[in-house]
């Protein structure tokens, strides 16, 4: 059974205070005008650090939301993730890859908030969002409200690994090295989460057949 988390709604995000969070997939590469924000800020601007938060700090919390699935703690999570990129942006040695970046630190914020929390996880209100990477390219579409059913029932630290492979594109090594895991657990995080979802697919498909033949 195919997998298609990057159709509308699978990755659901909410809207936080009443302010719309852009979803859609993150940017490849940066614009001309966001790297020259980089480079001020590397150097001390802190308006062009401000300009530069305006810019990301929605698709940050869509990420880190997927992530803890509480609108609150990834607020927090955000918070974090821009403050150590404030701190480490003159290490940063090429503007253009600021915004990948700026999403593994948004994730690691995300999963130490997750891992502090430990708490249930707030309900999920699911609206439309543009893919990221395609996971599943052969195809198949699978119902969205039990995939996302799915992906909900993962830890955040096997969520955090497909929000970075099947969201922000990322390959294996670049994941472990985001999460500072070897690559082994990367993929085995992988290919576990896929399976829980996929199960998670099959035990409601199931559970549809059983209530057609009782009704």
């Amino acid at each position: 059974m195919a997998l298609e988390l990057d159709a509308p709604g699978v990755l659901a995000c909410p809207r936080a205070a009443g302010r719309p969070y852009v979803t859609g997939p993150p940017a490849r590469g940066a614009t001309p005008v966001l790297e020259e924000l980089v480079v001020r800020a590397a150097a001390g601007d802190r308006e062009a650090f401000a300009a530069i938060v305006r810019g990301v700090a929605d698709r940050l919390f869509a990420v880190a939301w997927r992530v803890i699935r509480d609108a609150d703690a990834a607020e927090d999570a955000v918070q974090a993730a821009l403050i150590a990129a404030w701190d480490d942006l003159p290490t940063l040695r090429d503007p253009a890859r600021f915004e990948a970046w700026a999403y593994r630190l948004t994730v690691r914020a995300a999963v130490r908030e997750a891992r502090r929390l430990r708490r249930p996880r707030a309900a999920v209100r699911l609206i439309d969002l543009d893919g990221g990477v395609n996971p599943d390219p052969s195809g198949g579409m699978a119902d969205r409200d039990e995939v996302a059913r799915g992906f909900a029932g993962l830890t955040p630290e096997h969520r955090a690994v497909l929000v970075l492979r099947y969201y922000v594109g990322l390959t294996i090594p670049e994941i472990a090295e985001s999460l500072g895991i070897p690559v082994g657990t990367a993929t085995s995080r992988l290919h576990y989460g896929l399976r829980e979802m996929r199960a998670a697919l099959e035990a409601d498909a199931r559970l549809d057949a059983t209530q057609g033949v009782a009704t």
